[in-house]
Formats: structure tokens, sequence, C-alpha cells
């Protein structure tokens, strides 16, 4: 875990719940755009139409269970990143999403303990190199599963572009 080791988050809870589908995380209409910020203009307006007002850097969303659900657009984990939000968590995620999401080097977590107990508004602590998720508010520890090695170098990275650039150039020298 040394691409990660030390990497820890903080941020204030968005809550959603079950079966988030990617035309919730950003609708089809915005399909057109590729530019992240314009993006995250959009992210999750029709569920929750304040989102990008309350939304600050280093936000972290947390759901239920099946988070990106729906169509496996890479627009939506581009979106919640381009927002600000640091990283997901909940007690499941559909997995091209979760690939997407890793592949531009968003964090995802699961965690169903944390993905219940947690409530919007609260303040979490994210250690991704041990997959520890404090809930800073209610005063609980949760656990999800850290990240292999590779994936915690894509994470890092910012993306599997970068990590793949920088394996490139180290194998040159």
């Amino acid at each position: 875990m040394a691409a990660i080791t030390g990497k820890v988050l903080k941020g204030t809870v968005h809550k959603y719940g079950a079966d988030v589908n990617t035309d919730a995380i950003i609708p089809a209409r915005y399909l057109n755009v590729s530019e992240p910020g314009e993006l995250a203009q959009h992210c999750m307006e029709d569920i929750d139409t304040d989102f990008v007002k309350k939304v600050k850097p280093g936000d972290i969303i947390v759901a239920s269970t099946n988070f990106g659900c729906g169509s496996s657009r890479e627009h939506a984990p581009l979106a919640i990143k381009a927002a600000g939000v640091s990283c997901v968590i909940a007690g499941s995620f559909a997995r091209i999403f979760f690939r997407n999401a890793i592949n531009i080097g968003l964090p995802l977590l699961e965690s169903p303990e944390a993905a219940t107990a947690t409530r919007d508004g609260d303040r979490l602590e994210v250690d991704l190199a041990s997959g520890l998720i404090k809930n800073l508010t209610l005063g609980k520890e949760f656990r999800a599963a850290p990240y292999p090695e590779f994936m915690a170098g894509i994470i890092e990275a910012g993306g599997l572009i970068e990590y793949t650039r920088r394996k490139i150039e180290k194998a040159r020298k």
C-alpha cells in the first residue's frame, strides 16, 4: 500500500440511498459535455438540486447499495471528482462504475456498516491506506478493504493514464 500510505481524507457527508444510477449522477442531457468542470456543475442535480451549492472540496458521498448502476459512462465518476468529492463510500457499487472511478483516480470504499450508520452532514476521516473510516460526528469507526497495491498506485497517480505514463517513464530510465 505504499502508494497511498498516509493519505487521509476529511470531509462532510452527502448521503444518498440505494440504486443511485449514472443518470442521477450526471443526467444524460449533459453527455455531450466532456469538460470535467462543466460536468461538475450538473452533478447529482436530478436527485439533489442543491448538491453543487453545498459540496465543498474534500466532501464525501455516502450511499446505501448499488451506487453507480446503469450505463457505463465515465462521465459519472468524472463529474463527482470534478465537483470536489474526495471519495465515495457505499455498501456496494456497480462494477463498471467502480472500475471507471478507479481509472480516473476517484477512491471508492465498500463498507455496508459505514453506509448504514453515517448520516447526511456527518464529518468523516478516511485513511485510504488502511481502509479505516472514522465518523468524527458519531465517534464511531468502520472498516473497508484497503486497495491492492496496483489500484492504490492508480488512485495516487490521479488515474490510469497518469499511472501508465509514470510506469513507462520509469521503465525508460
